[in-house]
């Protein structure tokens, strides 16, 4: 016999808003940057440096997890959900724009908002900059004194960048729970999502009524909808 569910039941499951594919990255590059951040700081500041000691063991640590950065969103390309969430991080609309003048008070969100794309940008063009530029500094003997030089005022100053904005990250994460419960569980309530991210909310309500335009997509230009599990 077919199991069946209930309304009751599936409401209190929520809406599907990641995959599996999706938080696997997400947590495993969360980890890598969490760790590449705190053993930089231990490298960086002096204080830090001599309480901990170590700082062979603690250069290690932080050049392995940096070499191995990349690697997750890599494998995540595989997934087709993943690309088409990464599409959508990858550009920003006119619903984008009114968010980031209003301060997140004015447009209509769809399943991320402005300031995510603008955090995922920024981190996608950090990582091969931090690779190319501590690969330098690790590996120094090929290069001339200006690269070196170069390569480190640079690495210095992208992973002081990286450290206020995956704080900030982390204390939106904190503030909005149910949000952060979706990047754990998969799925986020449907009121959460009504209040939040409505054009989202109405892409998924045109796919359960046979709907397949995708909300957001370019004016003109029909795409396929991004598949809910």
């Amino acid at each position: 016999m077919a199991a069946t569910t209930t309304p009751r039941a599936e409401a209190a499951r929520g809406l599907p808003r990641f995959g599996r594919a999706e938080r696997a990255v997400h947590w495993a590059n969360a980890t890598l940057m969490i760790t590449m951040l705190v053993t930089g700081s231990f490298l960086y500041f002096g204080p830090l440096s001599a309480l901990v000691g170590r700082r062979e063991t603690i250069k290690t640590i932080h050049v392995y997890c940096g070499l191995m950065l990349p690697v997750p969103v890599l494998l995540g390309l595989l997934s087709r959900r993943f690309r088409a969430d990464a599409h959508r991080l990858g550009r920003l609309d006119d619903e984008d724009w009114k968010w980031l003048k209003s301060w997140g008070r004015r447009g209509r969100v769809a399943k991320f908002n402005a300031g995510q794309k603008l955090n995922a940008a920024f981190v996608a063009g950090a990582i091969p900059v931090m690779l190319a530029t501590g690969s330098i500094m690790r590996w120094f003997k090929p290069f001339p004194l200006s690269w070196r030089t170069g390569a480190t005022f640079v690495h210095d100053w992208v992973f002081l960048a990286l450290l206020v904005v995956v704080i900030g990250h982390i204390g939106k994460a904190l503030a909005d729970p149910t949000a952060l419960k979706g990047m754990i569980s998969g799925r986020v309530p449907r009121g959460w999502a009504r209040r939040n991210r409505p054009r989202w909310l109405d892409e998924l309500e045109g796919l359960e009524d046979g709907s397949v335009i995708e909300q957001d997509a370019t004016p003109g230009q029909e795409t396929q909808p991004a598949p809910i599990e």
